[in-house]
């Protein structure tokens, strides 16, 4: 029964703030409804400037190829490379395409002309595919046969048909909404009443440690489940995108990230006497998790040695599981080892942090 009442303190103490349960309506919308729109690695609305020195009916039909295409924003016509270089330097344009001289009397001539594609490579990602997509107009143009032959061949896109890059963040989102609400509040939370010294009036009652570390944790699994609901159903309702495999396996990965996390904020609160001390520091090991997770960027494209600490970041193992449940419809069975991976890190930390916790007798 004392926990009970606890956890009633825990409640009233979170109503009675009038900035916490703002944040945990505002969270979920924010997250929903704004991240899976600026939280996007596709390629897109890449700037190009042309320098068109054939000024041919031929070149100026490659020139109407790229204004038409979805993925570039054309930006003009330029009188010389030199001026077309400027705008890159400027910053006005990522790409720039120099056509040559005589290109339509080498197409005629059964000749390739040899186009020149200059590209702004200080974001490496955009301008490697801003110069892929690039080629692939010009040599469709100069090579009409190429479409031929790139028509005969058959793609499959397995999960996500449409190459829809919010059906890949939204599951990695929850992980973060877990991440923020079950680590951060808590441990602040215990922090804020150390710097009180509201805290020294429980240490010295008879209310055991346990009772006091769950009473501390369980509003906030709570709150977080009613985030992580409140996301599915954004999701559903905002982008048509539903889990794939068993709901209630989404929830069981939750709740033990949720676990693991509000563990983890309790040690550090443990070890940290201010407010400025704890926030530092969590952010400085949340940063490190979230990088190294896999959540941006495939993991297979770190060297080795910063692959191996995958192996011992949870943040890893619940983003690959709630990717296989939630896109691919994957079951328990598909995400086994990393549930267990998920529920050993987590008995540890929860074991570490109640014992490195200090309570008056």
């Amino acid at each position: 029964m004392m926990i009970k009442y606890l956890i009633q303190k825990e409640f009233l103490q979170i109503r009675r703030n009038a900035f916490l349960p703002r944040l945990i309506i505002v969270f979920p919308i924010v997250i929903m409804c704004v991240m899976p729109w600026v939280m996007n690695q596709e390629v897109k609305n890449i700037r190009v400037c042309v320098v068109d020195n054939d000024r041919s009916t031929v070149s100026q039909r490659l020139v109407h190829s790229i204004e038409q295409s979805r993925y570039f924003i054309f930006t003009g016509q330029k009188p010389t490379y030199e001026t077309a270089l400027k705008d890159i330097e400027k910053s006005r344009s990522d790409i720039l395409m120099v056509i040559p001289h005589g290109y339509s009397r080498d197409l005629t001539l059964g000749r390739q002309p040899q186009v020149l594609i200059a590209a702004n490579a200080v974001n490496g990602t955009k301008g490697g595919m801003g110069s892929s997509y690039l080629s692939q107009i010009v040599t469709s143009t100069v090579m009409p046969d190429a479409a031929a032959i790139a028509s005969k061949v058959s793609t499959l896109y397995l999960y996500n048909k449409h190459l829809n890059y919010k059906v890949f963040m939204i599951p990695a989102l929850l992980a973060i909404v877990m991440m923020l609400m079950c680590s951060f509040l808590p441990a602040l939370n215990i922090v804020s009443e150390k710097e009180k010294g509201t805290i020294e009036q429980i240490n010295v009652t008879p209310v055991s440690k346990g009772a006091f570390i769950l009473a501390k944790l369980i509003p906030y699994w709570l709150i977080g489940i009613f985030i992580v609901t409140v996301c599915l159903l954004l999701a559903w309702g905002l982008y048509g995108i539903t889990c794939q495999g068993p709901l209630w396996l989404v929830y069981l990965l939750t709740m033990v990230l949720a676990l693991f996390f509000s563990s983890f904020g309790l040690l550090i609160s443990n070890f940290s006497d201010t407010l400025q001390q704890a926030i530092l520091v969590m952010w400085f090991f949340m940063v490190c998790l979230l990088l190294l997770s896999g959540l941006f960027t495939p993991t297979r494209s770190m060297p080795p040695w910063a692959y191996l600490t995958t192996y011992v970041n949870p943040m890893h193992y619940f983003i690959d599981a709630i990717r296989t449940v939630f896109v691919r419809g994957g079951g328990l069975a598909a995400v086994a080892h990393q549930v267990l991976a998920l529920l050993a890190f987590s008995i540890v930390m929860g074991i570490w942090a109640v014992q490195s916790y200090k309570k008056n007798s």
